[in-house]
């Protein structure tokens, strides 16, 4: 079987990359991994031998291309049906894929106004009303999943028992509201502790540490 290829972005900063990696582990199969800087004079011509879109992740598997990171995930979910990438019991799924796809179409003053660094820590700056409310719905959706699924499937501390992409679609914003500091309830705060503790996001977080390239518009330096 051809060995699956997955291109992705800094680590340090790519959150779309993130999620596409995360669920890539959930498969537990062997993958080679490519890491293209964003920003360089050679970025978009690299990317462009493994996406059209020019945009990361991109997943090959031989002949297929998939470049976008909930696509990835249900190809992975097809290409793999007995890895644990959805859960397995059906309201729980269709719950999953609808919150997955709630975080892959909106929360976007949140993801503009804290930019994934998972190199630094920074005092939370001031929210307005739409990352406040932004902050407000995502507590919202992990309170629900883990009150009608999680602490029921007993499994883990996850959204739902275990580990699942559901968890990886919000990982990057665990990872905001610890880079920031974010206040949180208290359900939230063990959610955002799991997630930030999880062996691959522990494995990611170290390889972030120790990419060499900054770039200015993620760094609170660089941010207005």
């Amino acid at each position: 079987m051809t060995e699956l290829v997955l291109c992705v972005a800094n680590k340090a900063y790519s959150s779309w990359s993130l999620r596409g990696w995360l669920a890539l582990k959930l498969v537990d199969v062997p993958f080679e991994e490519v890491v293209i800087p964003l920003r360089e004079s050679g970025t978009r011509a690299a990317i462009l031998k493994y996406s059209s879109s020019a945009k990361l992740p991109a997943l090959i598997d031989g002949p297929v291309a998939v470049w976008e990171s909930l696509a990835i995930v249900e190809y992975l979910a097809e290409t793999y049906p007995e890895a644990p990438i959805w859960p397995r019991d059906r309201a729980a799924r269709a719950h999953a894929r609808a919150i997955a796809s709630e975080m892959h179409g909106g929360l976007i003053p949140l993801r503009r106004g804290l930019p994934m660094n998972l190199r630094q820590h920074y005092p939370c700056p001031p929210l307005d009303d739409a990352m406040q409310a932004d902050i407000n719905r995502v507590q919202a959706i992990w309170r629900d999943a883990r009150k009608q699924f999680g602490g029921a499937m007993g499994e883990g501390p996850f959204l739902f028992g275990r580990f699942s992409a559901a968890d990886a679609m919000y990982a990057p914003v665990a990872s905001r509201f610890d880079t920031y500091g974010v206040a949180l309830e208290d359900e939230a705060k063990a959610y955002t502790a799991a997630v930030m503790a999880y062996g691959p996001m522990q494995e990611w977080i170290a390889a972030a540490k120790k990419e060499p390239w900054v770039l200015p518009e993620f760094e609170h330096d660089g941010k207005s």
